[in-house]
């Protein structure tokens, strides 16, 4: 069985990096600069471990307890990077087991980080994390209506006030939709929010996008994701051992 989970996995795997390279490329930028963090949210660990041994080292998960029961299993090398929201009170899991926090989404989020950060005697790399759609069901800071975005700024410049927290950039989750075509404007509003922030703090790092997940993530590139977030396509549906493409 593992055998074959290894073939299926490094078969979707090997797809998507194609897809990834010829989307850079097609925009006019080099495939290495987008990081593909392959998500093992709700995946069971044999599915997980098969992805570090066809090669992946970049592992995305939402919720930091269940993480753990990976991160203590799987014993290589690999890079965790926390892409779902954390409540406040799990800030020292995240501090203590991952090596980047995609779902910065709010000031107290950033002060118990810091505080963490500074008993760890650790930098801890966090992107700012913004709903540009409005959806309800969506975290991050209200950025959908263009004309507030000033609003957003005393937030943004506690945040980046925060010596251990290195801000890099910005991440957004958009609506799902079955034409990716129609995420294409939100993931064009994170790029401007961007620029928009990057024009008020030209000091701060905004070089970093983690937009684009398995329905998307071709356009997302297209738009200037540096990071996407892609699980299903790779791993198969959640909670199964099926891996097949989709």
């Amino acid at each position: 069985m593992s055998e074959e989970l290894d073939r299926l996995i490094r078969q979707n795997y090997a797809r998507v990096l194609d897809k990834i390279a010829y989307a850079a490329r097609a925009a006019g930028r080099e495939p290495d600069s987008v990081c593909l963090v392959v998500v093992t949210k709700g995946q069971p660990l044999a599915v997980a471990q098969a992805a570090v041994r066809i090669g992946v080292r970049v592992l995305g998960e939402n919720y930091p307890e269940e993480a753990l029961t990976k991160i203590h299993a799987i014993r290589e090398e690999v890079e965790w990077h926390m892409i779902g929201h954390v409540q406040s009170r799990k800030a020292r899991l995240v501090c203590d087991y991952f090596a980047f926090l995609h779902s910065l989404d709010s000031v107290k989020l950033a002060n118990r980080l810091e505080r963490m950060a500074v008993e760890r005697k650790r930098c801890l790399p966090v992107l700012l994390e913004f709903n540009v759609s409005g959806e309800a069901t969506k975290w991050g800071w209200p950025a959908w209506e263009e004309g507030r975005w000033p609003d957003l700024l005393p937030e943004v410049e506690q945040v980046l006030g925060c010596e251990h927290l290195e801000v890099r950039g910005l991440m957004t989750v958009p609506p799902f939709y079955a034409d990716p075509e129609q995420a294409r404007p939100f993931f064009r509003k994170l790029r401007c929010l961007r620029d928009f922030l990057a024009g008020h703090y030209p000091q701060a790092n905004w070089r970093e996008l983690s937009m684009g997940m398995s329905a998307d993530f071709e356009v997302a590139i297209q738009e200037g994701a540096t990071f996407v977030r892609v699980g299903q396509a790779i791993l198969g549906s959640r909670g199964e051992e099926d891996v097949r493409y989709k």
